[in-house]
């Protein structure tokens, strides 16, 4: 255990504590991570700028976050990190300024034990568990990220860090609690709040799905889609996540009001199945489309164009007494397209820019309109 002097606060029954960290006590018991995902392409690595003087050890700095699926942070932000190292130097030397005057807030899985002082119910010592990942930064890891860089670099960085600390928030509500803090603060990308949201933000099943849907498409070895989804809106891909599954909810909300339960238990059982063929329908419709550089049709307005018309497809395949979610069901389902819109429809210098006049809304209305016609 270490033991720190600390002030024990009460909100709307919540318990938490107030406290100094030592940048000694940060390296030995803080875990830096961020959201990510397993199974899908390596994530691409942010470069530097080319004369940068960064003096943060990269290599050595990666190694010490780690990546996973209960994670809440997003992706770090190099140059956030470079520049707050510079800040920090300058006020070392500088004397004049505090380098982390506002709190860092903290959770821990493990509970601590707070002894009052005499005369004092909220005053008193705080016992942590000397166990190196106990804590969590749910608020300020760049800015200690960028305090552990200076250590690294053999820096003495002798400064007390003021941090909130809580020990009684289960997975659910440190969630809520990060999302409320940067949600509009510090503009948090949507395709990372659909990640959270889907996962374990709120039980919503129809957001749910749709995340489960577009990271299977995005991770799925033979996936057309393989690797060209921003799943936390950053990194390598074509398209974001969000405006995906922005479509997808309003698919399944649109199909449970109207099909009822019977209806929406039966996408929702097969809604994996029926994307990934989907989608593999759909590139070897357009094939020319779907390889080619100088095509739209990966694009986010024409997936949402593709998602919106899906019911039809699916009710086109019914009544060629199919499977509806069988890959040839669907190819068969769709092969009109073919015929009718062809390669060259989504084609970016041609008909597609011709037709992008309305904007990126009515790109997806004119889309879906011709694509729901063309099966008719």
């Amino acid at each position: 255990m270490i033991t720190v002097p600390a002030r024990r606060v009460k909100q709307f029954g919540v318990e938490f504590y107030q406290a100094g960290l030592s940048a000694k006590d940060i390296d030995r018991l803080v875990k830096f991570e961020v959201l990510g995902y397993s199974g899908g392409p390596d994530a691409e690595r942010p470069k530097t700028r080319s004369g940068s003087r960064s003096r943060v050890n990269w290599d050595s700095l990666e190694r010490r976050i780690s990546e996973s699926e209960t994670a809440y942070q997003r992706p770090v932000i190099r140059r956030k990190i470079d520049e707050l190292a510079t800040y920090y130097r300058e006020c070392k030397d500088a004397g004049s300024l505090p380098a982390i005057p506002g709190a860092v807030i903290i959770t821990s899985e493990k509970r601590f034990t707070f002894t009052p002082v005499a005369g004092h119910h909220d005053l008193g010592l705080l016992q942590i568990p000397e166990e190196h990942g106990v804590l969590r930064v749910l608020d300020g890891q760049h800015r200690l990220l960028a305090l552990h860089a200076l250590s690294q670099a053999g820096e003495s960085v002798n400064i007390e860090v003021p941090a909130v600390l809580f020990d009684t928030l289960d997975a659910r509500q440190i969630v809520e609690l990060f999302v409320t803090i940067n949600a509009k603060h510090t503009r948090l990308n949507p395709s990372h709040i659909i990640s959270l949201s889907g996962r374990k933000l709120y039980p919503d099943p129809n957001q749910a799905l749709a995340h489960d849907v577009i990271r299977s498409l995005n991770d799925d070895d033979t996936s057309p889609l393989h690797g060209e989804i921003k799943m936390l809106g950053t990194g390598r891909g074509r398209v974001s996540q969000a405006p995906l599954a922005e479509e997808m909810v309003d698919l399944f909300e649109t199909v449970e009001k109207v099909g009822g339960s019977a209806r929406i238990g039966e996408l929702r059982q097969g809604a994996k199945r029926f994307f990934l063929n989907y989608v593999k329908a759909i590139s070897v419709t357009f094939p020319q489309a779907w390889a080619g550089r100088k095509y739209s049709i990966k694009t986010g307005s024409a997936l949402r164009a593709f998602i919106r018309v899906s019911p039809d497809v699916m009710a086109r395949a019914k009544e060629l007494r199919r499977d509806a979610f069988d890959l040839h069901a669907i190819r068969d389902a769709i092969k009109p397209w073919a015929e009718r819109l062809r390669d060259r429809r989504f084609e970016t210098e041609g008909e597609w820019k011709l037709k992008l006049a309305g904007g990126t809304r009515g790109t997806v209305e004119v889309l879906t309109r011709e694509l729901r016609d063309a099966l008719r």
